[in-house]
C-alpha cells in the first residue's frame, strides 16, 4: 500500500484566542481514520513548563509528529527561557532544514500568554491578525466564527468554546469534547 493510498489520520480543530489579557487554546478530541472515528477524547492541547516558564501548545496533524515537535520546542524553550518567539523561530528553522523533521506532518499553535503563534513545517512562525489563530480540519470554520465574536462582550474562553461548537457542527472531523487551557491575565 502506497502512502497516497492510506486514508490518513484526520480530525483536529485547534483555536487560540487572545482577548482581555488572556489567551485560550482549545482543541477538540476527535481522531478519525478515513471515515471512522477512532477516538473521541484525545488531548491535543498541552501545557509545557520548561524551566518554570508556562507555554500552552495545541497541535493538528499526526500525533507522533506533533509530539516530536513539542519535545523539540521544549528543548528550544529550555535553551532560550522566556523567549517563545525566538524558540519558535529556531524550531521552524530546524523543521525546514532537517531532513528528518521535514517529513513531519503537523502544525502548532503556541502561546505564553503574551505571544500567540502558529508554527508550520514550511518554516513559518505566524502572528495571527485579529488575535485569533486556528488550525486543522475545522480550523477555517472556527477561525471565521471566532472572528465574528471578537467584538462581542464574550471573554476569550467563551469565544473559543463557541467557535469550536460551530466548527464541530460543520466539520465531520471535529467533535465537541474539548480540552481548554488558559494562560495570562
Amino acid at each position: 500500500m502506497q502512502q497516497s493510498d492510506f486514508p490518513g489520520w484526520h480530525g483536529t480543530t485547534i483555536i487560540g484566542v487572545r482577548k482581555g489579557g488572556k489567551v485560550v487554546v482549545a482543541g477538540d478530541g476527535q481522531v478519525s481514520l478515513g471515515q471512522t472515528v477512532i477516538k473521541g477524547t484525545a488531548r491535543k492541547v498541552r501545557r509545557l513548563s520548561p524551566g518554570g516558564f508556562d507555554v500552552v501548545c495545541g497541535f493538528a496533524g499526526s500525533t507522533a509528529d506533533a509530539f516530536t515537535l513539542l519535545e523539540r520546542l521544549e528543548a528550544k524553550l529550555e535553551a532560550t527561557p522566556g523567549q517563545l518567539q525566538r524558540a519558535s523561530v529556531e524550531l521552524a528553522k530546524d523543521w525546514r532544514t532537517d531532513k528528518y523533521l521535514q517529513k513531519l506532518e503537523a502544525m502548532l499553535i503556541v502561546t505564553d500568554g503574551k505571544d500567540l503563534l502558529v508554527i508550520t513545517g514550511a518554516g513559518d512562525v505566524l502572528e495571527p491578525e485579529h488575535d485569533v489563530a486556528a488550525i486543522g480540519s475545522g480550523g477555517n470554520f472556527a477561525l471565521a466564527a471566532a472572528r465574528g465574536m471578537m467584538d462581542s462582550d464574550k471573554d476569550a474562553e467563551t469565544v473559543a468554546r463557541d467557535a469550536m461548537a460551530i466548527a464541530a457542527d460543520i466539520c465531520v472531523y471535529t467533535n465537541g469534547k474539548l480540552t481548554v487551557e488558559t494562560i495570562g491575565g
